[in-house]
C-alpha cells in the first residue's frame, strides 16, 4: 500500500472548450489546493459550468453513482450486478414530477438542475472525441459513461441517510427471544422511554433474508473477479451486502448485520462574544464512509446574485456546507425515524393481495427491463403496497414487508433543499428556507456578519399518533403515517446565552420537549462527541480558528478514559500479561493519539475482547448474544461502573482482568513484544480504496496508509475496522469559517479534490488531512486570482444541436 504521488502541476494557460447551451464565456479558476472557483455572466450558466466541472474531474464516481441508483449496473458490468440492479429499482422516485421540483423550496429548482446537467452531458459530449478527457477507469472496464436526464439526478433516493428499518428488525428479533428489556443491551433508547409492542406483530415470524434487498438496494458499488464473472443462472446469488458495504455471494458468504451505520458528524457556531476577533466561527466535519475519490467536492459559483462557495455532493448543483459571503451554513444528521416496516397478511390463494381494512388490496405490480452485459434484457417484477416497494415476500407464511419511507415523498432527493438557503443572509430567511428540508434529517448550524448564530432540527418527521416506530407495525391500516410534523415546531436555538450552539448527532431535543408526544425519535448516536465538544467550548472565551480546526482533530475519548480508570482500580493481578497491561495504563488520560502504545491496549482491550465478553455476560442466554452485538457502550460501561443483576463485583474484576491479559496477548502479536514500540497510528490509518482496487490493474491507485488517531468515541470520529485498523467512516471534508474574514476561512478534503488517478489533487489533502491540518479556503477575487494555477475557459458554442442530449433509449424508462 503506497501513497499517491502528485504530478507535475499545469500551466496557468489551461484548455478553452465550446459548450453547449452557454450562454455567455465562462471561466474555471484552478486554485492549487484543486478547488475550482467557477466565474459566469448567468446563474444558469454557473450551474452549468458547474455540471461541466462535476464531470471534469468526478466522472467515473458520477457515473457509478447514477448507475447504481437507476439500476443499470449489469449493463456495464454483467449479470452478478442484477441482484443490485432490480433491489436500487425499487426505491426510486415515482411519484409525479411537477410536486417533486416545486418541493424544493427554490421556485427555479428544476431549471437549476436541467442546467446542471446540461453541463455534464456537454462533457461527457467531449470525451465521445477526446480519450484524453476520459478517466482511464472506463477503458480499464470497457464501459463509457452515458448522458444524463434531469429526473435522474432527483430520482435516485437510496443513497441518502434516512433510518430506523434495521433497528426495527433487531428490536423484533430480541422481542421475540427475550422481551424489550434487554434490547437496552443492543441499543439504549432516550429520552427514557418504553417501546409500545404494536398490535398484531408477530416477531418470531420475521424470515431471516428480511433485509437482504433493503441492504443491497442501499450498497455501494463494489468489484471483485468473480462477480464480475459471474454466468446468468448465478446472478441473483450476488446479494449478501457485509458490514462495509461489499456485495458477496449468498450462497458462500454469511451475511455480517449490524443494526446502524456509525455515520454521522460534528458542527458548531460560536458567537462573536466568545472568540479572539470577535466575529463569529463555525465549524463543520460531516462523517460518512470513506470513499476514493471523497463523497464531498468543494466548489465555488460566481455569477450576478450568487457567490458561494463550499462543499456539496458532486452529483448536485451547488452547495449544501459552506458560505455565501454574508452567512455560513453547515449540517450534520439529526436522527429523526424517517422511515418503517409494515408487515402484511397476504391471501391463502393469491400472495399478490394483503389484507388491509376490512377486505384485501393488490399489490402493484410493476414489470421492467435490465440490460445486462453481452446478454439478452432481464425481466424482473416489482412490487409496491400503498405504503410502498415490497421488500421480502414469505409466500409460505403468508407474510409480505414494505418500507414507508420519506424516500417516496416529493423533495426528498438528499440535500437538494440547500438550493433554498444558498441565497439566504438572515437567520429568519435561513429559517424560512429550511421550511421544505426533507432529506436527510438534520442539525442546521448558521451564522453571519451580523452576529447571529443558531441552530435547526430540519427534515420530514412523520407523525405516529398511535405508535412510535420503534418495531415493524402490522400494514392492515391500524398504523398510518398522519402527514408531517409542521416545520416549525421541530426544535431550534438562536443566539443562545451560552454563545455557542453545536450538534454531534447525540439526544438534542431540549428538556421540555414534548418527545413523548411528536415521537421524532428515541435511537440517536452516543454522546461522548457532544459532551467533548460542549466542554471543549464552555472553557474557551477567547476561541479562534486554530481552536476550531484542533478541536475537529480531537482524539480523546470518554469511553477510553472511563476504561483506563476502571483498569487502575483493579485489583493486584496474579498474571504478568494483566499485570503489564495494568502498569502501561497508570496514569492514562483518554486521548488515542497515533503515537500511543496506551491506545493501542485500551482500543485492543475493549473492540476486541471486553465488549464482546461483557455482551455475552449480560445476554439472557450466551448463545445468542450475537442479536445484541456489538453492544451499545453507554450500556456496557454503565454496567462495568455501577453494576448490573448479572454483574457481581467478583464477576466483573474476573471478566476485566481476564479480558485485559487478552488485550494483552494480542497487542504483542500485532505490534511486537516490546510495548516501546507500539503506536496506534501504525494500526489504525485512513486507506482509501481505490473502486476497482480489488481486482487490480493501473488505474487503481489507493491512497494511504496514513496514520490516525483516535476512535469512533473522539471527535475526531474515526471508527476502523477491527480486523485491519483500517478507517471506515469519519471526516473526509472538514471546514471552519471565519464568518465575516471569509479568506481565513480553511478546509481539508481527503484525499484530494480530484477524483482523477492522472491529477496532482488526487491526493494531494491526504497527509494533511492525517495530521488534522487544513488548506486555505479561498473566496475574494484577489485572494483566488493570486491563487490560480490554472484557468479552463469555456465559450458558447456554435452547434445548432439541442442543448439538452436524450438520453438513450436501452436505459431505464419513465414510471
Amino acid at each position: 500500500m503506497e501513497s499517491v504521488l502528485m504530478v507535475t502541476p499545469p500551466s496557468l494557460d489551461g484548455p478553452a472548450f465550446s459548450i453547449e447551451g452557454l450562454a455567455a464565456p465562462a471561466e474555471i479558476r484552478l486554485d492549487r489546493w484543486g478547488v475550482a472557483h467557477i466565474r459566469a455572466e448567468s446563474q444558469d450558466d454557473a450551474f452549468l459550468v458547474q455540471g461541466f466541472n462535476a464531470g471534469r474531474d468526478r466522472l467515473w464516481q458520477l457515473d457509478l453513482w447514477r448507475k447504481r441508483g437507476l439500476g443499470l449496473l449489469a449493463a456495464d458490468f454483467g449479470p452478478g450486478y442484477l441482484a443490485q440492479d432490480r433491489a436500487a429499482r425499487l426505491f426510486l422516485y415515482r411519484g409525479d414530477m411537477e410536486a417533486e421540483w416545486a418541493a424544493y423550496g427554490h421556485p427555479r429548482a428544476k431549471g437549476i438542475v436541467e442546467a446542471f446537467v446540461r453541463g455534464l452531458n456537454a462533457f461527457i459530449v467531449l470525451t465521445r472525441d477526446r480519450d484524453d478527457l476520459l478517466p482511464p477507469e472506463f477503458a480499464s472496464m470497457g464501459t463509457r459513461p452515458a448522458l444524463w436526464d434531469a429526473e435522474d439526478v432527483v430520482r435516485i433516493r437510496s443513497h441518502a441517510l434516512v433510518r430506523n428499518v434495521a433497528s426495527e428488525v433487531a428490536r423484533a428479533r430480541v422481542l421475540a427471544r427475550f422481551g424489550l428489556a434487554t434490547d437496552v443491551l443492543r441499543k439504549s433508547l432516550s429520552p427514557d422511554h418504553h417501546p409500545v409492542i404494536p398490535e398484531g406483530l408477530a416477531p418470531e415470524r420475521l424470515p431471516q433474508d428480511l433485509l437482504t434487498v433493503f441492504r443491497l438496494a442501499t450498497a455501494p458499488v463494489s468489484f471483485d473477479p468473480a462477480r464480475l464473472a459471474a454466468h446468468r443462472a448465478d446472478a441473483l446469488v450476488w446479494s449478501e451486502v457485509d458490514a462495509f458495504g461489499a456485495v458477496h455471494r449468498s450462497d458462500r458468504q454469511p451475511v455480517v448485520t449490524l443494526a446502524e451505520a456509525s455515520e454521522g458528524s460534528n458542527n458548531w457556531a460560536v458567537s462573536g462574544a466568545r472568540t479572539a476577533t470577535g466575529r463569529p466561527i463555525l465549524a463543520s466535519d460531516p462523517h460518512r464512509a470513506y470513499q476514493l475519490p471523497s463523497l464531498r467536492y468543494v466548489v465555488h459559483l460566481t455569477a450576478p446574485g450568487l457567490d458561494v462557495i463550499g462543499a456539496g455532493e458532486p452529483a448536485l448543483p451547488g452547495i449544501s456546507i459552506g458560505h455565501n459571503g454574508t452567512a455560513a451554513f453547515s449540517l450534520t444528521i439529526a436522527p429523526i425515524d424517517q422511515e418503517d416496516l409494515f408487515v402484511y397478511e397476504t391471501h391463502p390463494d393469491d400472495p399478490g393481495l394483503y389484507r388491509y381494512g376490512t377486505g384485501w388490496e393488490a399489490m402493484a405490480r410493476v414489470v421492467e427491463r435490465i440490460p445486462v452485459r453481452d446478454g439478452s434484457d432481464e425481466e424482473v417484477t416489482l412490487a409496491f403496497t400503498r405504503h410502498g416497494p415490497v421488500i421480502c415476500e414469505d409466500v409460505s407464511g403468508r407474510q409480505a414487508f414494505a418500507v414507508r419511507t420519506v424516500w417516496s415523498e416529493p423533495g426528498t432527493a438528499a440535500y437538494l433543499g440547500s438550493l433554498a438557503y444558498l441565497g439566504a443572509t438572515t437567520v429568519t430567511e435561513f429559517r424560512e428556507a429550511l421550511r421544505d428540508w426533507s432529506a436527510p434529517s438534520t442539525n442546521q448550524v448558521y451564522a453571519d456578519t451580523g452576529g447571529t448564530i443558531a441552530w435547526f432540527m430540519a427534515g420530514k418527521a412523520p407523525v405516529r399518533s398511535n405508535w412510535d416506530g420503534l418495531l415493524p407495525v402490522p400494514g392492515d391500516g391500524r398504523y398510518e403515517w398522519a402527514g408531517f410534523h409542521d416545520p416549525f415546531v421541530l426544535p431550534h436555538h438562536v443566539d443562545p446565552e451560552c454563545g455557542f450552539v453545536f450538534s454531534a448527532n447525540e439526544m438534542n431535543l431540549p428538556a421540555d420537549y414534548p418527545a413523548e408526544t411528536r415521537k421524532l425519535s428515541f435511537e440517536w448516536l452516543e454522546p461522548w462527541r457532544a459532551r467533548r465538544i460542549r466542554s471543549v467550548l464552555e472553557d474557551d472565551a477567547g476561541h479562534t480558528l486554530d481552536a476550531s480546526t484542533r478541536l475537529q482533530a480531537d482524539v480523546f475519548s470518554e469511553p477510553a478514559l472511563r476504561l483506563g480508570r476502571l483498569v487502575a482500580a483493579l485489583p493486584p493481578a496474579d498474571d504478568a500479561a494483566s499485570r503489564a497491561a495494568i502498569h502501561l495504563l497508570l496514569g492514562f488520560d483518554g486521548y488515542l493519539h497515533a503515537g500511543s502504545a496506551a491506545a493501542c491496549l485500551i482500543e485492543t482491550l475493549w473492540v476486541r475482547h471486553l465488549r464482546p465478553a461483557l455482551v455475552t455476560a449480560l445476554a439472557p442466554e450466551p448463545a445468542d448474544a450475537d442479536l445484541f452485538r456489538p453492544g451499545d457502550t453507554e450500556t456496557l460501561l454503565d454496567a462495568l461502573d455501577h453494576g448490573h443483576p448479572h454483574l457481581d463485583e467478583a464477576t466483573r474484576t474476573a471478566l476485566v482482568t481476564r479480558a485485559l491479559a487478552s488485550a494483552w496477548l494480542d497487542c504483542q502479536a500485532r505490534f511486537g513484544t516490546d510495548p516501546a514500540g507500539w503506536e496506534w497510528g501504525r494500526f489504525h490509518h485512513g486507506f482509501f480504496r481505490h473502486p476497482l482496487s480489488g481486482i487490480g490493474g493501473a488505474v487503481s491507485e489507493n491512497v494511504g496508509p496514513l496514520p490516525v488517531g483516535g476512535s469512533a468515541a473522539s471527535v475526531m470520529h474515526a471508527d476502523y475496522r477491527p480486523h485491519d485498523g483500517a478507517l471506515t467512516t469519519g471526516a473526509s471534508f472538514r471546514m471552519v469559517v471565519d464568518v465575516g474574514d471569509w479568506d481565513a476561512s480553511v478546509f481539508v478534503n481527503a484525499p484530494g479534490q480530484s477524483g482523477r488517478t492522472d491529477s496532482r489533487h488526487y491526493a494531494d489533502h491526504a497527509v494533511s488531512w492525517a495530521a488534522g491540518a487544513t488548506v486555505p479556503l479561498l473566496y475574494s477575487r484577489e485572494a483566488v486570482d493570486a491563487a490560480t494555477e490554472s484557468i479552463i475557459t469555456l465559450r458558447p458554442s456554435q452547434s445548432l444541436r439541442p442543448s439538452q442530449p436524450l438520453r438513450p433509449s436501452q436505459e431505464l424508462p419513465s414510471t
